[in-house]
């Protein structure tokens, strides 16, 4: 174990035998760090978070404070790291909300710098996050989606697998599984993450039942919720029943195709 002499960590902390703390690092009580994990200068980790092996925590980074809201009482509540992933520069991640409540980080994301995961917020594996996004309360974000600098997302917004968020853009409502969102726009649907799909290994010929999924939801003149009901009939696929599944539980409405935009496969 390396510990930096200005370093400032907690004996009722929890840190694996190979844990590289830099200078003026704080670890708080009730901090568990994994195998491998490397956390830079002046980066501090509060109570009740856990960090997974081979994680690298960048400098001034602050993860498992008090969540920014009027509805926390002062309970236990947790932040977890999957492992893996990479927290650069200035990143604040802040725990759940109310009591036992979690805000959980997936394996091998990479967040970038000054990015912001606010309480009860949830990646999945291998989400990038690039500098500057902001994602408030509740927000759900699926597999592999990629949310490029500056975006913000409203609360309790489900941002689906394999999406990928155009640079500032504002989304209030669901983004659908395997498309984009329209840069410098508010909860505008480009088209599909062609580029995603690819490096995903989805096939070809998935692709095209995808595209075939896209253009049945926006391109039919048909509402969503009937637009859904046609995908269901017409077309037996794995892809079909994710994208109708999520369109039927979103509660916020998803975002909006404007015509012109959508890649070609």
């Amino acid at each position: 174990m390396q510990i930096h002499p200005t370093a400032l960590v907690s004996k009722n902390a929890e840190l694996a035998d190979d844990v590289v703390v830099g200078p003026y690092a704080v670890i708080e009580d009730k901090v568990r760090l994994g195998a491998g994990v490397k956390v830079g200068p002046h980066a501090v980790i509060y109570p009740h978070t856990s960090v997974a092996s081979g994680c690298s925590i960048h400098a001034h980074a602050v993860i498992g404070d008090l969540p920014q809201d009027l509805a926390y009482k002062d309970s236990v509540s947790y932040v977890r790291i999957g492992p893996g992933t990479t927290i650069r520069e200035g990143v604040t991640i802040h725990r759940g909300t109310k009591p036992e409540t979690v805000t959980e980080v997936g394996q091998s994301c990479y967040l970038m710098a000054n990015s912001h995961l606010a309480h009860n917020v949830k990646l999945g594996n291998s989400v990038v996050i690039a500098n500057g996004a902001l994602l408030a309360g509740y927000v759900e974000v699926g597999e592999r989606v990629f949310i490029s600098g500056n975006c913000v997302i409203h609360q309790f917004v489900r941002i689906g697998r394999m999406a990928m968020l155009g640079g500032n853009s504002g989304i209030s409502q669901d983004v659908l599984p395997f498309c984009t969102a329209a840069s410098v726009r508010l909860n505008v649907t480009a088209g599909l993450n062609v580029v995603g799909l690819r490096r995903a290994g989805i096939s070809a010929a998935d692709r095209l039942v995808v595209k075939r999924i896209f253009m049945t939801i926006f391109r039919s003149g048909l509402n969503m919720s009937q637009a859904a009901e046609k995908v269901r009939r017409e077309i037996q696929s794995p892809y079909a029943t994710e994208m109708c599944e999520f369109i039927e539980s979103s509660k916020r409405g998803i975002c909006g195709f404007k015509s012109g935009q959508e890649d070609e496969d």
